[in-house]
């Protein structure tokens, strides 16, 4: 999988925008489509970093009835009901984080010390209902299958304002909770990696740790080429927030993509 974690979230709500149209409209059916295109990221090196920076990279798509690729999500299918309610599974890659700089994954020099997060394969199911054509419900839970990272779950609303022929405009509210390995993992200081830092000991409790907010507008320029901008808030609460690695609770992430649909 392409570049960090929150790299082309974009090209991953106009998935979830192309997926309630289609619940909506009984007519409707997943067709066989290919996109391919380049997009950009402005964003914070890690989960509360108070540095920035660009990441370009490559935005795949691939679908064939219910199964699908996507460069964010990984290889998966999703399943679809005429009441709303749909399934999505996939298997995709976590690119943890590093203790440097990095320009493909999460990471700075101001964790030296603190040792990698191991890249790991993972699984993840959401569960939604499309309550109408223009607002869904959904939660979801992402599980490690190869590194003991702890369990990420989110319950997340989305609206859809505006959805016609070559606009949509979409706003996406998911508050953001993890077990006790996956707070520890990412927010928590061992007393090893205390020794080998200036950062003091942390133990993260489990449970709600912050809400993250985003806007989405894709335009459709022809048939085939399209264009996505995306601004994305980040809000770090208690669990996360007091954590002695976290120099800015809340960040914000930008992401262009240009897009071409065969």
């Amino acid at each position: 999988m392409i570049s960090r974690k929150l790299m082309l979230h974009i090209t991953c709500f106009t998935v979830s925008a192309t997926v309630l149209q289609a619940l909506a409209d009984d007519s409707a059916s997943p067709a066989q489509t290919l996109t391919v295109g380049i997009g950009a990221q402005s964003a914070p090196r890690y989960s509360g970093s108070d540095e920035r920076h660009w990441l370009v990279a490559p935005v795949i798509q691939a679908r064939d009835n219910a199964v699908f690729f996507d460069s964010l999500k990984g290889l998966g299918y999703d399943l679809q009901a005429d009441n709303g309610l749909y399934l999505e599974h996939t298997l995709g890659v976590s690119l943890g984080r590093t203790d440097r700089n990095s320009t493909w994954r999460d990471g700075s020099e101001k964790l030296k010390g603190m040792g990698n997060i191991d890249v790991a394969l993972n699984t993840a199911i959401a569960i939604g209902w499309s309550a109408t054509p223009w607002l869904s419900f959904e939660g979801k839970t992402t599980l490690p299958l190869t590194d003991g990272q702890g369990v990420q779950y989110q319950t997340s609303v989305t609206i859809l304002p505006v959805q016609n022929s070559t606009d949509t405009v979409a706003l996406q509210s998911a508050a953001l909770f993890g077990d006790r390995r996956y707070m520890n993992t990412f927010y928590g200081v061992s007393e090893k990696q205390s020794e080998r830092t200036d950062f003091a000991p942390y133990q993260a409790a489990g449970g709600f740790y912050g809400v993250d907010t985003s806007l989405t507008w894709s335009h459709q320029f022809t048939p085939n080429w399209g264009g996505v901008v995306s601004a994305d808030y980040t809000w770090l609460g208690d669990h996360a927030g007091k954590s002695p690695i976290v120099e800015q609770r809340d960040g914000t992430t930008v992401n262009f993509a240009l897009l071409y649909t065969f």
